[in-house]
C-alpha cells in the first residue's frame, strides 16, 4: 500500500469517527421547554414545565399537588420538536392535538399526557 493510499484511508476513518460522535443517539431530547397550567388541590393556578423532555416517550402531565387524573391545560411548546398532547393519560385515546415548535393553545385545550417527536 502506498503512502498516499494510507493517508486517504486514514482520512476516511477519521471522518467516519467524527460523524459517529456527532450524530445524536437514540435517547435524544426535545430541546427547550414545554409549559402548561394546572389547578392545585387547594384551588390555586400553577404552571408546570418540562425542560428538554425526552423524544418519543409518553409523559403524563401532573402538577406536584394536583389530584391524580385531573387535566392540565393551556400548553406552550417552546421546544424545537413537535408536541402531541392527549386528553387521555399514557398518550392514549382519540382526542389529541398537535403543537408545532413555538405554538401554544388556550385554556380550553385539556390534556393529560404529551409525546415529543
Amino acid at each position: 500500500m502506498s503512502a498516499r493510499s494510507l493517508k486517504t484511508a486514514l482520512g476516511a476513518v477519521c471522518g467516519a469517527l467524527v460523524l459517529l460522535t456527532a450524530a445524536p443517539g437514540s435517547a435524544s431530547a426535545a430541546t427547550g421547554q414545554f409549559r402548561y397550567t394546572y389547578t392545585t388541590v387547594e384551588g390555586y393556578e400553577a404552571v408546570g414545565f418540562l425542560n428538554d423532555p425526552a423524544s418519543g416517550e409518553c409523559i403524563n402531565l401532573r402538577g406536584p399537588s394536583s389530584e391524580p387524573g385531573s387535566a392540565s391545560r393551556a400548553p406552550k411548546n417552546h421546544t424545537r420538536s413537535t408536541a402531541t398532547v392527549f386528553l387521555g393519560a399514557d398518550c392514549e385515546g382519540d382526542v389529541y392535538y398537535v403543537l408545532p415548535p413555538g405554538a401554544g393553545a388556550g385554556d380550553r385545550l385539556l390534556m393529560r399526557s404529551v409525546v415529543f417527536s
